[in-house]
């Protein structure tokens, strides 16, 4: 088996729109932009054995992704996530289940990758089956850096499940809402940095990355927090600029870079990805480097 330096456990899906169908899911996203990246990832999911899954692989092929551990399911369809825009312009997600993401099986493969040096990447989504789930905290045994990308999405998530998967990460990456609302449930401090450095001591998670949104993002690795103001670019939608996000940390910290260069390379990524439409748009690594320099 070829060496997988990042495997992405989790979703992989259509998001239908009100005026097209894109192909999603975070994981896939991460998994995209780590490969565009020159980085060797295992995607590790599931599809229905319908036309929406077959469209799909094709679309992963294309997007130079390798499906040998994408899991046809012969009884569950497709995932879909139905997004519409609220009468507060806020986009509003239905994201259906069961589906065959939600069934992922264990397999000898699986854990031959499990036990190779390298990151594993997943989100709380995946868990909200206990098939997929119980694949996953098998997988989280096997030795890899766990890199919990942690997506709160209501109602597919609970308390609960949100700290056991706090108990299985060396590198957490979680958005401004998510910090407040964890933070709310344990009284965490205020302020960010001391909120961030109280949630990375009661859960023993030395590497905490902290997304927010125009404003950057701020990052606490090697008990010292930096901060990030981001970079500025005309958005031509969101989706996926998080995932983006995270595969560039990841990439650099593949390539043994200091912590500020990584996060600034994050975030230029991550904006760079928030100025095309989709979660996997066509682009030139170049043009990361261009926008840190400019």
């Amino acid at each position: 088996m070829k060496p997988y330096q990042v495997a992405c456990f989790g979703e992989v899906l259509w998001d239908i729109l009100p005026d097209q169908k894109l192909p999603g899911g975070a994981p896939m996203n991460v998994a995209y932009h780590l490969q565009k990246l020159g980085v060797h990832v295992a995607m590790i999911s599931a599809t229905g054995n319908d036309a929406d899954g077959d469209n799909l692989r094709q679309v992963m092929q294309q997007l130079q992704l390798d499906t040998t551990f994408v899991q046809k399911d012969p009884v569950h369809e497709t995932g879909k996530v139905y997004a519409r825009l609220a009468a507060t312009n806020e986009m509003q997600y239905e994201i259906v289940q069961p589906v065959a993401w939600d069934f992922i099986l264990p397999s000898a493969a699986l854990q031959e990758i499990a036990n190779t040096p390298g990151y594993l990447v997943f989100g709380s989504l995946a868990s909200r089956n206990e098939v997929s789930k119980s694949t996953l905290f098998s997988l989280l045994e096997g030795g890899r850096t766990l890199v919990l990308d942690i997506n709160l999405r209501p109602p597919h998530f609970s308390q609960e499940l949100v700290e056991l998967l706090l108990q299985h990460c060396q590198i957490l990456k979680i958005n401004e809402a998510e910090l407040e609302l964890i933070g709310n449930w344990y009284q965490l401090p205020a302020n960010m940095e001391e909120r961030v450095r109280a949630l990375s001591q009661n859960y023993n998670i030395p590497t905490i990355i902290v997304t927010l949104g125009d404003k950057g993002a701020a990052l606490l690795m090697e008990n010292t927090f930096y901060q990030h103001p981001g970079y500025q670019v005309t958005v031509a939608d969101t989706i996926g600029s998080g995932d983006a996000f995270l595969a560039g940390f990841l990439y650099n910290r593949i390539i043994n870079t200091p912590p500020a260069v990584t996060l600034a390379y994050a975030c230029a990524l991550g904006a760079l990805i928030a100025s095309y439409p989709g979660g996997c748009p066509e682009y030139n690594p170049d043009e990361i480097i261009a926008l840190i320099n400019r």
